[in-house]
């Protein structure tokens, strides 16, 4: 993969051993990855800048994933780039609302991480 060509990824993640986990696997599948400890600190990205997908917690402090998710699906560069929702959330109304802001997958923490790995490769295809 050329250097201008690795894709970007933000991954947004309150609890930090969770964050270096998911961004170093990322990293050693290539991409480039920034990231956020909520989805207040995570606005700064969606700036117009390039970014390929989304990886966000759901139960977050100050903005959770939904909410995040809204901000990003109104901004037309980031309308239809891939969002994967992580979380340990087994509510159907949290999924619900997820969805109904266009997330592409809900991930169940803990996740197996070579099906993760599948995931983004197949949502980055």
């Amino acid at each position: 993969m050329e250097e201008n060509r690795k894709k970007r990824i933000v991954v947004i993640e309150d609890f930090n051993t969770s964050r270096q986990i998911i961004k170093k696997t990322l990293e050693n599948m290539g991409f480039i990855v920034d990231e956020a400890s909520d989805g207040r600190e995570a606005l700064m990205y969606f700036n117009g800048s390039r970014i390929d997908m989304v990886i966000t917690d759901y139960n977050m402090p100050n903005m959770n994933g939904a909410e995040l998710v809204q901000y990003v699906r109104q901004k037309e560069r980031y309308k239809y780039i891939p969002i994967f929702v992580l979380s340990t959330e087994t509510s159907t109304n949290k999924q619900q609302k997820a969805k109904e802001a266009k997330i592409t997958a809900w991930v169940k923490k803990p996740f197996d991480i070579q099906d993760f790995k599948k995931l983004v490769k197949r949502a980055l295809d």
